[in-house]
């Protein structure tokens, strides 16, 4: 299973998209593709930004949002992210929140983060993560 980050998501709706990422994905069942309520909230944030927010957001929610499944960070996700935040200030490592909160859903679920961000994730124990740009 797949968790897109919000670069994977905003690839798709750029004017050209990286055509080998739309090959990956239209190769892939619907029911593999996931994205979280984090990568919803920083799209909307970036999106309003903009001066042209509500045709950015128009597209995310008429292609984007209705194909994948959107999970919540919930209590499991909050008890991966709390253990993974200790682990990682032990070892001196941070993570920015978005991330960190991204990949304990990630981690719960046992999904494979796609982000062409990949050092965003590579100091975070327990995420698998792979680079589709």
């Amino acid at each position: 299973m797949y968790l897109f980050d919000t670069d994977i998501l905003s690839n798709v709706v750029k004017a050209k998209p990286s055509l080998s990422l739309l090959e990956k994905l239209s190769k892939l069942p619907p029911d593999m593709q996931f994205t979280t309520a984090i990568s919803v909230g920083e799209i909307y944030y970036g999106a309003l930004r903009s001066a042209h927010g509500e045709r950015i957001l128009k597209a995310f929610e008429d292609k984007v949002f209705p194909q994948l499944t959107i999970l919540a960070f919930d209590e499991e996700s909050a008890k991966v992210y709390g253990k993974t935040k200790v682990r990682m200030e032990k070892r001196g490592l941070n993570a920015s929140e978005p991330d960190l909160r991204i990949a304990s859903i990630a981690v719960q679920h046992k999904f494979t983060v796609i982000t062409g961000n990949t050092r965003h994730f590579e100091k975070i124990p327990g995420v698998s993560f792979e680079n589709w740009l």
